[in-house]
Order: structure tokens, then sequence, then C-alpha cells
């Protein structure tokens, strides 16, 4: 776990590092005010443990959530909702593309987002990938290259990570090879014009508003 002081009240959960600097990337590039704690649960298991010991956390105020829809973005959202309706909280059925916040009687405020886009399965990897440049010439050749292993069965990664595969060997072919996905903001291998990210910056905006 990247161990961090917690400074506020307010708190994000997401499931890794790479979520987590990613967050603090598009955080600097869009001047979100730095309001709130970004805390690496190390996996949605342990993020989902630790949503009940937030919510009793003397002090919460706003407690957010960015999780992976995996293969099931209705059975990860249905687990969320089940775990913060024991606390007094009205959850939406629904889960809009613009993100989820809520508040219970006590005034304590939850966000709920889903990668990539609460709308569809898959992770953090398939948001980085709408980021890459309109114009990019290379994630193309990267899906071919994939798609010839997979066909001779040469891949070793699982099928529910084959968007890890896709994004990390487009970054292989950028100026510095291999950096990681927060870096990739940071350096503008990557595009934040993006309706995605916008709708994710505005979630995180509303969601951590003074």
């Amino acid at each position: 776990m990247t161990k961090i002081k917690e400074k506020f009240e307010q708190k994000l959960l997401v499931e890794g590092k790479d979520d987590q600097h990613v967050i603090w990337a598009l955080c600097q590039q869009f001047g979100v005010k730095e309001s709130f704690d970004v805390i690496d649960c190390e996996g949605f298991n342990n993020l989902f443990e630790q949503i009940p010991q937030r919510l009793k956390q003397s002090g919460i105020k706003t407690l957010g959530i960015i999780v992976d829809a995996d293969t099931d973005i209705n059975a990860r959202w249905q687990s969320i909702k089940n775990s913060v309706s024991l606390y007094g909280f009205i959850v939406s059925d629904r889960l809009p593309p613009e993100g989820l916040i809520f508040e219970n009687a006590e005034g304590i405020k939850i966000g709920v987002w889903v990668m990539p886009n609460n709308e569809t399965n898959g992770m953090l990897e398939d948001f980085i990938a709408f980021l890459v440049p309109e114009k990019d010439q290379l994630l193309p050749i990267a899906d071919n290259v994939l798609n010839d292993i997979e066909k001779q069965k040469l891949e070793k990664y699982l099928p529910v990570h084959q968007s890890k595969a896709r994004i990390h060997t487009w970054l292989a072919w950028q100026d510095e090879p291999g950096s990681p996905l927060g870096q990739s903001i940071t350096k503008r291998y990557l595009s934040t014009d993006n309706h995605s990210c916008s709708l994710l910056i505005d979630w995180l905006k509303r969601l951590f508003a003074a």
C-alpha cells in the first residue's frame, strides 16, 4: 500500500497505486483543489472492507469510491450499493455516466465511479485508452500485435487483462518506454480532452466541493 499522511476529512478510495497516481496527475492538470486524501487500498477486496470502516471514522465528511467494473459492472455496482445502504444511504439503482453522489441523513456524502465510464465492463486501463490521442497511429498496431499473438495462443495474460496488455504495449512505444499511467498523463502522451475524462473531473469537483 502506498502510505500517505492523511490530512483531510474527505477520502477517495481507489484499488491501486496506478489509480492513485492517475487521480493525482489529473487533479494537478485540471487544478482540482487538494481537499481529499487518495487512498491506495491494494485491491477491490481491501477497498470493499474499508467502506464501513471509513463510514464509522470520526469526522468523516465525504467518501469517494473508484473501482473497476472488470467483467460485470452490474455485480460490482450492486456490491457497493448493498454495502453503503446499511448506513442509511438511499441509492439509485441506476449508475449514471456522470457518476453518483448521494448523502445520508447525517450529511455524510458518498460518491461512486466505476471504471472505465460507469457504463461498460473494463478497468482503469480502458479509461486510459480513451485518452490516447484521436489521430494516434500506434494503438491500432498494438491491437494487431495482440490479435496475432492471441490467434496463435501465445499470450500469457488472462482475457480480463487484455486492456492492460494493450495500453502498456502502447506505452512501451512512447518517448520514454514503459512510463507508469500517471506519468503518461503528466508527460502529455495522453490527451485529457476526452468526454469521459471531463465527466470524471467534474464528478471529483462536485464530490469534494468545499
